[in-house]
């Protein structure tokens, strides 16, 4: 699998990630995609936002890492960031809860939207283990090689790179963050901030106010936490 020309990835991870394209499992995913799309499948997010993670986050700017699972399977939702979606669409649960901790951590008032594209543009990777997904089938491309591909990006952060923090919510990201060094890096782990889990410990985790602090020790800018309103963030849309 390689980018294509509706399909692309910074030069900075391309660079780093390169290797993976060239990879008999990417031909494979890529040859699966194409096969669900000729069956009439709809697949999420749109084939120009599956990379958008990588490609509002350039590797040497990536400050803070979110790890998440899947996308989001309804229609308008996914748009290639992790618990994030586009101004106009209804805020996930998850995403709720995650502004309610940073209203307890910061005070911070939640946004009228859940669009996090402001995060990722200031080095906060909101990168999802599996890239895409099929409507309306929450896992349908969980096995088929993404998780592969997502697991390099994150070795390459820790390996190559110093003093970032990772944010892993539940199981299934501290499982994937696993290896992670911590005497190199800051590695925040907490329940996932799902309806389900999000009560057993994830409020009062304070994550936000960590990743500062620590960024800040080491002479980083801080993470600016406070959103747009969805007003102001379809305005830059327009001028962009």
């Amino acid at each position: 699998m390689q980018p294509s020309d509706k399909v692309k990835i910074h030069p900075s991870w391309l660079s780093v990630l390169e290797p993976e394209f060239n990879k008999h499992y990417m031909a494979e995913l890529r040859q699966f995609l194409q096969q669900e799309k000729q069956a009439g499948k709809t697949i999420f997010p749109p084939g120009g936002q599956i990379f958008n993670a990588f490609n509002s986050t350039p590797f040497d700017q990536v400050k803070v890492v979110i790890l998440g699972q899947d996308p989001y399977h309804g229609a308008g939702q996914a748009h290639g960031l992790c618990f994030s979606v586009m101004p106009g669409v209804r805020i996930p649960p998850s995403l709720q809860n995650i502004y309610k901790e940073l209203h307890s951590d910061l005070g911070i008032a939640p946004p009228n939207h859940g669009c996090l594209q402001p995060w990722a543009e200031q080095g906060v990777l909101l990168l999802n283990a599996t890239l895409t997904v099929e409507e309306s089938k929450a896992g349908a491309h969980q096995g088929r090689g993404w998780e592969q591909f997502t697991d390099a990006a994150v070795h390459a952060l820790a390996e190559q790179r110093e003093g970032l923090v990772f944010v892993l919510w539940g199981s299934y990201a501290q499982k994937k963050g696993s290896f992670i060094d911590r005497r190199k890096h800051l590695v925040l782990r907490g329940p996932h901030p799902s309806p389900l889990s999000a009560h057993r410990g994830f409020f009062g985790t304070r994550p936000f106010s960590q990743a500062n602090t620590y960024l800040q020790q080491r002479g980083e800018k801080p993470i600016d936490w406070a959103l747009p309103s969805a007003d102001t963030l379809r305005r830059v849309a327009v001028e962009i």
